[in-house]
């Protein structure tokens, strides 16, 4: 996912986003510990989409702080 697409996102549909992202990271890596994966790649490309949406999160939230 791209960072423009992240920022123009709203804050509950980055939480949402972000709850998805979670259990698709866990099913990756229980599919990886179990039978293994096609792409493995795709848990580290999760893992920074995740890392993104909580940047984003945060600024907004400090940002919020500051007015």
């Amino acid at each position: 996912m791209k960072i423009n697409k992240i920022k123009e996102m709203s804050s509950p549909d980055l939480k949402k986003e972000l709850s998805e992202l979670k259990s698709e990271l866990f099913k990756l890596r229980f599919s990886l510990a179990t039978n293994g994966l096609d792409n493995p790649m795709k848990i580290k490309e999760v893992k920074k989409d995740i890392a993104r949406i909580n940047t984003i999160l945060r600024q907004r939230e400090i940002e919020e702080a500051i007015k």
